[in-house]
């Protein structure tokens, strides 16, 4: 067959010029202005991506059952991949790589809820006699000058910011438990998800290939080299927040711990798991453990304990970060923010956890795909909301 007979695929990917023959006008188009029939031209365009993104979302929502442990899976490969890949590279048999880093990660979680379980045991009779304390303390403030409230109003004041915290504790637990409203769900979604962590851990390459078929022919190539760089991004992302994690935990708890501030290694395991969620988590996770030490240690304390915070997490921020890491993660506050608050919107504490890593994600593929460097292979060049950026070094004059 000659090379004209041959049947040439279209590239989809290829950007063309429009061709504007064959519009049709008629004289009820003379007369819009031209600036009203651009904008509804745009108007029905972005009402379709809306109602398409919808869809989406409802159908996430009502398959929460698997896609919500299908994340937990994804989110924690990427968080075992570097460890996982240095096995390999030393050459550890496959399934060794892999019982290791489920072993291990189950041991260190196993670990960490021992010693939460064991110091709340050790330090809950005194941290019971030190709320009653502390509530009888706030009473005879409020009681006093300047306020000189009654035991009436100060009755009608904390049954309704019981009512308010009882709201937002259901709340949270709706959040946390949106995998399920019986224990039976969450065990099942946690099953589920580490039978999903082994699957990848043994055979992701496997799994990608066979999703891969699943493309258009002509696309499979652009498709490929945009999940490829957006995993990248990923495993960037976790190895980023692991350490922003380790180092905020440690810090805050080990400051908690010196300053006497009670649950010590419960705060900071919270903010070990808060951490995870950029900026808004610290944020949070933080101000707990001041709050705490503002209740059971006093004001100067809980000023000492915000120092503390505020220094853990300037110092890793702008020292250990980059020192360890060899490159600064450049992240849009702007952008971080608005996708936590929306994906906690969209899906409760696990809508604020996986928003970022996905809007990283979908982000990095796009770029990749409009920007036409799948074909050359080369890293896109564009603005992204999480990308890691050669880090600047000081020139020293000789």
């Amino acid at each position: 067959m000659s090379e004209e007979q041959r049947p040439r695929f279209l590239d989809l990917f290829r950007p063309r010029p429009i061709s504007t023959d064959r519009t049709v006008t008629t004289e009820a188009d003379e007369v819009v202005p031209i600036g009203l029939r651009v904008s509804a031209a745009y108007a029905w365009r972005v009402l379709l991506i809306a109602a398409v993104i919808a869809g989406f979302i409802w159908i996430v929502i009502q398959l929460k059952l698997l896609v919500i442990p299908l994340m937990v899976g994804i989110l924690i490969t990427a968080l075992l991949w570097p460890a996982f890949e240095w096995m390999l590279r030393r050459r550890f048999p496959r399934w060794a790589a892999v019982a290791i880093a489920i072993i291990g990660t189950l041991a260190i979680v196993a670990a960490l809820i021992t010693l939460v379980v064991w110091q709340i045991r050790q330090q809950l009779d005194d941290v019971q006699t030190r709320s009653g304390e502390a509530v009888k303390d706030l009473q005879q403030f409020l009681m006093g000058d300047p306020l000189n409230l009654t035991q009436k109003q100060i009755d009608g004041y904390l049954g309704q910011a019981r009512g308010f915290f009882n709201d937002q504790a259901d709340l949270l637990l709706n959040g946390a438990l949106s995998v399920g409203t019986t224990a039976a769900h969450v065990v099942t979604g946690a099953v589920l998800a580490l039978f999903i962590l082994i699957c990848l851990l043994a055979d992701g390459g496997g799994i990608w290939k066979w999703t891969l078929r699943l493309f258009p022919r002509g696309a499979r190539p652009a498709a490929d080299a945009a999940a490829r760089n957006g995993w990248a991004t990923i495993v960037n992302y976790a190895r980023t927040q692991l350490l922003v994690a380790a180092i905020d935990a440690v810090g805050i708890g080990l400051g908690a711990a010196l300053l006497g501030v009670p649950l010590a290694i419960p705060v900071a395991v919270l903010v070990f798991l808060g951490s995870f969620v950029p900026i808004v988590g610290a944020v949070v996770t933080g101000a707990l453990a001041v709050l705490l030490a503002l209740v059971y240690n006093g004001p100067w304390i809980a000023l000492a304990m915000l120092g503390v915070v505020l220094l853990v997490q300037q110092f890793e921020g702008h020292i250990l970060q980059p020192i360890l890491m060899g490159s600064a993660v450049k992240v849009h506050p702007l952008a971080v923010v608005l996708v936590v608050a929306g994906g906690s919107m969209i899906g409760g504490i696990p809508g604020a956890l996986f928003a970022v890593p996905l809007a990283a994600f979908v982000n990095v593929a796009a770029v990749t795909v409009s920007s036409g460097s799948w074909r050359t292979g080369d890293q896109p060049h564009a603005d992204l909301i999480w990308s890691t950026v050669p880090r600047e070094r000081r020139r020293s004059n000789p």
